[in-house]
């Protein structure tokens, strides 16, 4: 690309629009070619300016930019967008990136860095700050111990009790599941007083949401 690159800032805070202008101003390559207060203002200025980049601000009073992300990438030909945020939130993390953002980086992230990542997501060319990936790198570890620890646990069960197991985290009435599994309901409560036991649990939710880590539903 010949010509500098095209970037739109999106912040409800004045200042730190105007903090981010004259950093990337001043850097050989990029033009900042507009600004929008919220949310609901990124279609006109989109249109209006044609930005490569966006810098999109999370939380914003009447159109937060996850929304603002999502309806931007929709778009023919779209920017590619960085969401650029104090906050670093895991939901708020996976939430933006399954908008469509490129990027996701801190407000304290060092000026360098947000010049790099412009430059590397216009290139095409995700980006995350070390702190975001961290993040990122132990909710997936820690589901996939989660994951690991419940297949293990319930492999103590019994074939008929790993099915009692598995009808209630479905959310079966022990009536259901005797006609399912034809059993009696007496013998549904037994087997479920048994997982209980084996398992150390106190009740049917603890038994679902151990199934469900189990990825058995």
């Amino acid at each position: 690309m010949n010509r500098p690159l095209r970037v739109l800032l999106v912040d409800d805070d004045a200042l730190v629009r105007a903090g981010l202008a004259m950093m990337l101003d001043g850097i050989h390559g990029i033009t900042v070619v507009g600004e929008a207060a919220d949310g609901d203002e990124v279609p006109a200025a989109a249109d209006a300016h044609a930005p490569d980049v966006v810098l999109m601000d999370l939380r914003m009073p009447r159109v937060d930019g996850i929304t603002a992300t999502r309806r931007l990438r929709a778009r023919r030909n779209p920017p590619e967008v960085i969401v650029l945020t104090t906050f670093d939130a895991d939901e708020d993390i996976l939430r933006a990136l399954r908008a469509g953002a490129a990027g996701f980086l801190l407000k304290d992230t060092p000026p360098p860095k947000i010049v790099e990542a412009v430059r590397q997501v216009a290139a095409g060319d995700p980006i995350l700050s070390p702190r975001v990936t961290r993040r990122l790198m132990d909710r997936a570890a820690g589901q996939a111990d989660a994951y690991q620890r419940a297949r293990d646990a319930l492999a103590v069960l019994s074939p008929r009790e790993h099915d009692v197991a598995v009808a209630v985290a479905r959310g079966r009435s022990n009536a259901e599941i005797a006609a399912e599994l034809f059993m009696g309901v007496a013998t549904v409560k037994a087997h479920v007083s048994s997982v209980l036991g084996k398992l150390g649990l106190d009740n049917r939710t603890q038994i679902a949401l151990l199934v469900h880590d189990a990825d058995l539903v």
